[in-house]
């Protein structure tokens, strides 16, 4: 039987539809990088996947983990990652070195120093010959990754007190989980012992705090997320839905009610006893923001302060560079 053109057009016109709908309704994939665990939400947030509503549906998570900020950026200019939580430095090393004019802050993770709250150590051997910050002339100092947060305000705490890089002592970089051990066999002399890893009982045993980060820069913007324009041009509507799920999955761990639960999954994650995080999301802890908002004014001084170093020959403004409306509109569906 012969089927008359129009019939033909018709299916054909229907099949093309329903290809593009199905396309049209595959979920966003979204990478999202983090360095340390527990302290960025990346790494706990699968653990409560049971409150993100739309994840796989609208959007699908993976996060990913670096070992700093830094190498975040190349992860971002050659599309291998979506939503990255730089540091502030590496926020302007992105915009300013790498040119990516089109990177915007979406959200914050969490702030250095607010008062009440935990401020970043920086650790030296209890019993070592370090007992101010002017004994590090000469000595080696370690650093996640040059460029990172930590990094720029360690460099910042000693120039406080006239040393510089390579002219008044050494700078190796290695990840956080080794650095306890470089300390106790006496390979460097500073280390940063950034939560969790400042609260391992065998650090204590071994280290004492030389200065805190506050001492060195007071409030630190210490992590925004941040995605490239397109990608948010092309996906609002999914990145508002993750961000609704982002709120609901960290809310919940910052409830005071769900403490024991939020210690059982970081034990879990970390593989360590669950009581060694009793300082979890407490005052102990540094300063999470319940809506996800930043403190823009604190993060432009920090970005100043890596021009002032010389990591970037400016400083981009960062409200420019900021579009929230995303994580606004997320909060505004669960009030």
């Amino acid at each position: 039987m012969r089927v008359p053109r129009l019939v033909v057009a018709i299916l054909g016109a229907a099949a093309l539809f329903s290809v593009g709908a199905a396309q049209a309704a595959e979920p966003v994939k979204i990478r999202l990088s983090w360095v340390a665990p527990v302290t960025n939400w990346a790494s706990i947030m699968l653990e409560k996947k049971d409150l993100a509503r739309h994840l796989g549906k609208s959007y699908t998570l993976e996060p990913t983990r670096y070992a700093g900020t830094p190498p975040m950026v190349t992860a971002l200019a050659n599309g291998e990652l979506e939503i990255a939580n730089l540091a502030y430095s590496t926020l302007a090393i992105a915009i300013e070195n790498a040119g990516m004019a089109d990177l915007r802050i979406i959200a914050d993770e969490f702030r250095d120093g607010v008062e009440g709250y935990y401020s970043q150590e920086f650790m030296v051997l209890a019993d070592g010959p370090i007992k101010k910050v002017e004994d590090l002339k000469g000595k080696i100092v370690m650093t996640n990754a040059a460029g990172s947060a930590v990094d720029v305000a360690m460099r910042a705490m000693l120039r406080k007190f006239g040393l510089e890089d390579k002219r008044d002592y050494t700078m190796i970089e290695s990840p956080f989980p080794t650095m306890r051990a470089m300390l106790s066999e006496k390979k460097v002399d500073l280390i940063p012992a950034v939560i969790p890893f400042s609260y391992d009982p065998e650090l204590r045993k071994i280290g004492r705090t030389l200065f805190i980060q506050r001492d060195a820069i007071g409030i630190t913007d210490m992590i925004v997320w941040t995605a490239r324009k397109p990608f948010l041009d092309k996906n609002r509507a999914a990145v508002v839905d993750f961000m609704e799920d982002t709120l609901r999955i960290t809310r919940w761990f910052l409830d005071p009610n769900n403490h024991k639960e939020a210690i059982e999954i970081a034990g879990r994650v970390t593989k360590q006893p669950p009581e060694r995080f009793d300082w979890l999301f407490t005052k102990r802890d540094a300063y999470h923001d319940r809506n996800m908002l930043p403190d823009l004014a604190a993060l432009q001084k920090n970005v100043d302060m890596t021009r002032d170093l010389g990591f970037v020959k400016a400083a981009p403004d960062v409200r420019k560079q900021t579009d929230l409306s995303m994580v606004e509109e997320a909060a505004k569906r669960l009030q």
